[in-house]
């Protein structure tokens, strides 16, 4: 039997509901700037519109983490899944600029207690063996997802500007009902599975140098594939090396498939040879694409350092994720550790184009990129000192539950390598 087989069934549940989430997100994101235009404002406010999104998803994380912890994954699942279609959904009938910025920072909430929720879930269920290769599954049904979207929405986009948010609320609410129908028997994802269980904070988390790795790596790969990636890099080829938008999606193409053609391989080699080396080895390669970015002066040399970039993002994932899993454990409530972690991600992909694209206007593109690349040094760096969080590489039996006292940072149910030190 292969290792894929020995995931419950809800891991693979859980997995189309984010591919068919995904895929709606896809379908609607490149008609965002262009319907709030459409309200009469400029390209500043039409920019905003999507920055809410992402701001709104880094202020209510701590609040997904919370209601994770006390109402279960599938109840915060089930409710952030209808509140993001609701909301995304009523952005197409929006009549206002107002309107629509406010429906869609709800959309926000909704995304982030989905997110949260959805691969807290995804990581309690599946054995520690296969939390990477959990993580690069999860990671990959949401890349494919946003990938195939656009070239949907593109065709959906030439009818109406407003039908890509009807339909992706409705694959939204499609996934909403999939999860409740499929999930709503479950023993594994009922909230009595997780409600007796011991909290484990946040600070109890950061004291761990595994946790603060991740923490690190996250915001770093949030800062390049999540904010630089999209906001610097198709500037930079029509700018500075004379492309036009078909080239700049060309590149941005490349480096999804990079990442896309590594997650499920990183997340099998994080299984059985351990998250540190993987992470490490995804630092590296990521931090060498980015420079290489920086120095491009052709085409062909941007796109090929654009697939080293992805391939390097899509080795650190999975490991990273997986490092986060396993400092948490099966045995205690440890939402709001991984809607910090989320939020690193988040702050980087806000923060990262600001301090790039101030950098290339004040000196050059390649310093812009320079500077995107020390902070994947700096991850680096927090990662060699980060103990390995992988014992044995053996599949774990199902978790039973503890108690408080067994619970308590450093012990083994909190993580197989659960370093409290400080230093």
């Amino acid at each position: 039997m292969s290792d894929e087989a020995r995931f419950p069934g809800e891991v693979w549940v859980l997995l189309s509901a984010t591919f068919l989430v995904t895929l709606g997100f896809g379908v609607m994101a490149p008609v965002v700037p262009a319907l709030a235009t459409s309200f009469g404002v400029g390209i500043t406010a039409a920019s905003f519109i999507v920055s809410a999104f992402s701001i709104v998803r880094l202020l209510f994380a701590p609040m997904g983490g919370r209601l994770v912890s006390k109402f279960a994954e599938r109840r915060v699942l089930l409710a952030g899944l209808a509140l993001n279609g609701v909301a995304t959904a009523a952005c197409g009938w929006a009549g206002s600029y107002t309107q629509l910025l406010v429906f869609r920072s709800i959309a926000g909430i909704g995304s982030v207690m989905f997110t949260v929720a959805g691969i807290g879930l995804i990581l309690r269920l599946s054995p520690a063996g296969l939390r990477g290769r959990a993580a690069g599954m999860w990671s990959t049904s949401a890349l494919l997802g946003n990938m195939a979207g656009p070239l949907l929405g593109g065709l959906i986009a030439g009818s109406s500007l407003r039908l890509p948010f009807i339909a992706y609320g409705g694959s939204t609410l499609l996934a909403a009902l999939i999860v409740w129908l499929l999930l709503r028997h479950s023993v594994h994802t009922a909230p009595s599975a997780v409600r007796d269980l011991p909290e484990f904070t946040v600070r109890q988390a950061v004291r761990t140098k595994a946790y603060r790795a991740a923490l690190a790596s996250s915001f770093a790969n949030g800062w390049v594939t999540l904010g630089v990636r999209f906001a610097l890099i198709p500037l930079f080829v029509v700018y500075h090396l004379g492309g036009t938008s078909v080239t700049a999606g060309i590149t941005l193409t490349v480096y999804a498939v990079g990442t896309a053609s590594t997650l499920l391989l990183s997340g099998r080699i994080a299984d059985r040879k351990g998250r540190r080396p993987v992470a490490l080895a995804g630092l590296t390669v990521l931090t060498m694409g980015v420079l290489a970015l920086g120095l491009a002066e052709s085409m062909q040399f941007l796109v090929g350092a654009a697939l080293i970039a992805g391939i390097g993002s899509g080795m650190i994932n999975p490991a990273q994720t997986a490092t986060v899993a396993d400092v948490i454990g099966t045995q205690v409530r440890g939402g709001p550790v991984l809607a910090t972690f989320q939020m690193a991600a988040d702050l980087g992909a806000i923060v990262g184009p600001v301090v790039a694209g101030a950098l290339a206007d004040m000196w050059s593109y390649q310093a812009a990129f320079s500077a995107t690349a020390v902070i994947s040094v700096l991850a680096l760096a927090v990662w060699l000192r980060a103990p390995e969080t992988l014992v044995g590489g053996a599949v774990s039996a199902p978790p039973t539950k503890v108690s408080q006292r067994q619970a308590e940072p450093g012990s083994e149910v909190c993580g197989p390598a659960a370093d409290t030190s400080s230093s």
